[in-house]
């Protein structure tokens, strides 16, 4: 059996306390001798400046480029809005994203049965939803150049951000959402606005050429973002992979996340070029909430995205999809007896801790593996 070598970052905020959950079923896994995992932990984001004045160190960094996969938790929170811009907790998860490559940002929106209720939509609009959003993750405003604020004197300043794109950016991330498609519905909406931006111009012309050249199997259609995000709230079910760029992908993700009922939902993957020689890929795995600390020590955080997301690890790091639906089961399955975080509580539910619905996870999977 191979071993696999994770490297575990909770963060901040409730990010300690939903980690708690994904050590629980890798000691489970571990002891039940379904997998084999080596663990390392380290610091990241406010954690890490507490303790080093970064948001992530140089050592830390070394064992996520060493990891077959990286576990994150969350990042943030008030106690660090003085910290210096670099050092903001928010430049750790930035510098993961940057240093392992990670270009493509999976993000899934799946309605569990038993939550159509929990969603601020009507239930027949949500039931059996399943998209996914992917986001290039490592172009775009975010990381264009230049980006200042200038002063202009008599109390005016300029602030600039630059959204760059080029070809080959959009054709790697078309290829993903492509290849996903492949495998799901075989259907792929890209969104961008090229009304008004020539990065959306670049972008709509780019994915036309790769299906055009690649992957004419799957089809292809085109939204402008805004309309995107009007037509994810109207009638979401039309999607099946989505695929835009990292600012709306930003937006219509988070858009997407509430369509389940909570962002506690929903988990994300980050990844990286697949490498020829070893067919490997680097990777990262967090859910889509931030780090809550209005919530945070009081045990009421939901743990089933950042299950969720060591599932999505399994499933696209691992070679262990089988035990990745296995867990998704046993998810659905707590939530069918009725098993809620405050977050998703509803009349008649019973309302658990963070452990419990974590444990309630583990001892599900455990049911479905006797």
């Amino acid at each position: 059996m191979a071993t696999h070598k994770l490297l575990l970052l909770p963060g901040d905020g409730i990010g300690t306390e939903v980690m708690a959950e994904v050590s629980r079923l890798i000691d489970w896994l571990n002891k039940a001798g379904i997998a084999s995992f080596e663990t390392e932990h380290g610091l990241v984001g406010g954690a890490a400046y507490d303790a080093d004045k970064v948001a992530i160190t140089d050592a830390t960094m070394a064992l996520a480029q060493a990891s077959d996969a990286v576990i994150f938790g969350a990042v943030g929170g008030p106690k660090w809005d003085g910290v210096p811009y670099d050092a903001r907790p928010e430049a750790g998860l930035l510098r993961l994203r940057k240093d392992l490559a990670l270009f493509a940002n999976l993000r899934p929106a799946v309605c569990y049965p038993a939550l159509a209720q929990a969603s601020s939509l009507k239930p027949e609009v949500v039931e059996g939803l399943d998209i996914m959003i992917v986001r290039e993750l490592t172009g775009g405003v975010y990381f264009g150049e230049p980006k200042t604020i200038t002063d202009l004197g008599n109390g005016q300043k300029r602030a600039v951000d630059t959204q760059v794109y080029d070809t080959y950016e959009i054709e790697r991330i078309g290829r993903v959402a492509f290849d996903l498609a492949r495998k799901r519905r075989n259907k792929v909406t890209s969104m961008e606005k090229r009304n008004v931006m020539k990065t959306g111009v670049l972008w709509n012309e780019v994915i036309t050429a790769v299906h055009d050249r690649e992957y004419k199997d799957v089809q292809l259609d085109h939204q402008l973002a805004d309309s995107g995000g009007m037509n994810l709230v109207k009638w979401p079910k039309q999607f099946d992979v989505i695929v835009t760029d990292n600012l709306f992908g930003d937006m219509l993700s988070d858009i997407a996340a509430m369509l389940t009922g909570s962002l506690g939902m929903l988990p994300s993957a980050s990844l990286g070029e697949v490498d020829a020689k070893t067919g490997k890929r680097k990777s990262m795995y967090e859910p889509v909430h931030g780090s809550a600390p209005d919530i945070a020590g009081k045990g009421m955080a939901n743990p089933v995205a950042m299950l969720a997301s060591f599932g999505m690890a399994l499933r696209y790091s691992l070679d262990m999809g089988a035990l990745a639906d296995k867990l998704d089961e046993a998810i659905a399955a707590v939530l069918a007896k009725g098993l809620r975080t405050a977050d998703i509580k509803s009349e008649g539910a019973t309302v658990v801790s963070t452990s419990q619905m974590g444990e309630a996870i583990v001892a599900e999977l455990q049911a479905l593996h006797a």
